[in-house]
């Protein structure tokens, strides 16, 4: 089977349900493709974890986060396993989530306004 080219030739990824310890199913954590996820741990206390947790926690570092699907797209698994694994780092303590913003918050014009603000900045 030929080398995924933006995989390194060192690293092995783990079976994802080696990762989710067999579960199918977030049972306890409900998250959507919009939801953000930022990590609850330090980076120190990533040492014992598996490689792919400890990417997908690094990608999330606080204060920022990332949505569901952009850690999907940039760890190259599909939208429906993420969402298994991240169900399984969040019943483990290891991220925060925090649901999208309803459509009537996307609507307030302020909040708007302190979005292209801090873009700006950017």
């Amino acid at each position: 089977m030929p080398q995924d080219e933006s995989q390194p030739a060192s690293r092995r990824r783990t079976r994802l349900y080696a990762l989710t310890d067999g579960r199918t199913d977030a049972s306890q954590t409900v998250l959507t493709m919009d939801t953000t996820i930022t990590a609850a741990v330090a980076d120190d206390a990533l040492g014992g974890l598996p490689t792919e947790w400890q990417e997908i926690l690094a990608m999330c570092a606080p204060p920022g986060g990332r949505a569901v699907a952009e850690i999907a797209a940039r760890m190259h698994i599909r939208l429906t396993p993420m969402t298994v694994l991240l169900g399984e780092l969040a019943d483990r303590g290891l991220i925060d989530h925090r649901p999208p913003l309803a459509a009537t918050d996307t609507t307030d014009v302020n909040l708007l306004m302190r979005i292209r603000d801090n873009l700006a900045r950017i």
